[in-house]
């Protein structure tokens, strides 16, 4: 049985590529190739992809959150591995490979996953509201090792403003320890990684700022002792990004264009608005670049494709029939799927007064709200003592008191980065790098999305699995 890491390096271009010398170095040992995302191309349905080799229309993943038509709301970030429909690459190993051994460190639908050792954020939610860093992590006496050795998940370096290199350096080196079977697990065969770190600058600030520079290196510096333990230790090592990140320079706010044209229709709670997706006519999900736009009654599905496809930034809205083009047509997508062109991405904003705003649109909220929120990402620089607030709270936080999180800013134009349509420029396009050239044949220039399960079997040395 071959080992093989598997490194999820969100955001990895030739672009940012140019910054990460000791990652350059093993494709240039190896294998440097473009990856072919799909549509759409967003952290759960192209990692899905990834591990199933199927499109969304198989596997169901149709973007990081969709309608839930069955309770009625539209649910982002879900957890349950069940969720994807779909044969994941380890799944398949073992039908010829059934003592394979596999570990899942911070991969997406890792909860109730088949996987030997589970690694993903999951926080603590406690009964008076407060919400505490923390991960789900299986078997469960390895979560009081990781904790004891690396200290507490960095679940706000993870995601928000605060959002830093501090969560994919506490991923590394959990990795790093289970590829020595330091936690007291045994070393995997096939450990996957994810790494978010670039997410967070070249979406604050775009691709073409020193500041996304600046991150890739410091990405590069911590992934090289990760990298030199692999190859010590005789594994395979794949790095691939789901996606790259474009210059963003136009939101798109599709709920309030619904809104407006009285198709989307909201409740009030204590004088604030709410998106009632029971009773509207059309309302979107929106996920960055893509939006998945639900229509209950299909005589109103021409009148709004026609209001979508008039918005500046639309490029294109897909109908069901249309979406197989994609391979997105499946029971979860939108009754209607729109596309940004290049630099628009979508808001989920459907209020049309910002004091009507829900409460949790100036927090980060990633379960709450309708649709993704990039500007989660920043301090509302419109108040001068957020960050300040945002320290009390923690100082709150620790001496177990409530408190609510509104630093977040209700300006889209603040975002530099989207991502999530097909690529039109190489510089911008995902890749793959392997530090074993055999996989990939000298005339190999690009690796499908679908294609890169097979590869890891391949590289594990259980391709017969696949059949």
């Amino acid at each position: 049985m071959n080992r093989v890491l598997l490194l999820d390096v969100v955001g990895l271009t030739p672009k940012t590529l140019a910054a990460m010398p000791r990652l350059r170095a093993l494709g240039e040992q190896g294998r440097a190739v473009g990856l072919e995302t799909i549509l759409p191309a967003v952290t759960c349905s192209v990692q899905s992809t990834i591990l199933t080799g199927r499109l969304p229309r198989e596997h169901g993943i149709v973007g990081n959150g969709w309608y839930f038509r069955g309770v009625g709301d539209p649910l982002l970030w879900r957890q349950h591995n069940r969720l994807v429909e779909a044969e994941k690459v380890w799944e398949t190993a073992r039908r010829t490979a059934p003592d394979l051994h596999v570990a899942n460190m911070g991969w997406w639908y890792a909860m109730g996953a088949t996987t030997d050792i589970t690694v993903t954020p999951r926080p603590i939610y406690h009964a008076d509201g407060r919400k505490s860093p923390d991960a789900y992590v299986r078997p469960p006496e390895l979560h009081d090792r990781l904790v004891g050795e690396l200290g507490e998940f960095p679940l706000f370096q993870y995601w928000g403003p605060t959002a830093s290199i501090v969560s994919s350096r506490w991923l590394i080196d959990a990795t790093r320890g289970q590829l020595r079977g330091r936690f007291g697990q045994p070393a995997s065969d096939l450990v996957m990684t994810y790494l978010p770190h670039l997410d967070y600058d070249l979406q604050r600030f775009g691709p073409d700022a020193p500041e996304a520079d600046a991150a890739a290196a410091e990405l590069d510096r911590e992934l090289a002792p990760l990298l030199d333990d692999a190859l010590e230790l005789g594994y395979s090592v794949i790095v691939l990004s789901e996606y790259g990140i474009e210059n963003a320079d136009r939101p798109v706010d599709i709920n309030r264009a619904l809104r407006r044209e009285g198709l989307l229709e909201v409740y009030v709670q204590q004088g604030l608005e709410q998106l009632d997706p029971w009773t509207s006519r059309a309302f979107a999900v929106a996920d960055h670049q893509v939006a998945h736009v639900y229509v209950p009654d299909p005589a109103d599905l021409p009148r709004v494709k026609a209001v979508v496809q008039g918005l500046a930034g639309v490029d294109e809205v897909l109908d069901r029939t249309e979406q197989a083009r994609y391979g997105i047509d499946h029971e979860r997508a939108g009754d209607l799927v729109a596309v940004a062109e290049p630099g628009s991405w979508f808001t989920y904003y459907f209020w049309l007064d910002d004091d009507r705003a829900p409460e949790y649109a100036r927090g980060v909220d990633i379960h709450r709200k309708p649709g993704y929120d990039p500007a989660e990402l920043f301090f509302n620089p419109a108040d001068r003592l957020a960050k300040a607030k945002a320290g009390l709270n923690l100082v709150k936080k620790k001496a177990g008191l409530r408190y609510a999180m509104s630093t977040v800013p209700l300006d889209p134009r603040l975002v530099g980065g989207t991502h999530g349509r097909i690529p039109d420029s190489r510089a911008d396009a995902p890749m793959l790098l392997t530090s074993d050239a055999s996989l990939l044949g000298d005339a190999v220039e690009s690796v499908a999305a679908t294609d890169v399960r097979d590869l890891v079997l391949t590289a594990l040395g259980t391709p017969e699995g696949a059949r």
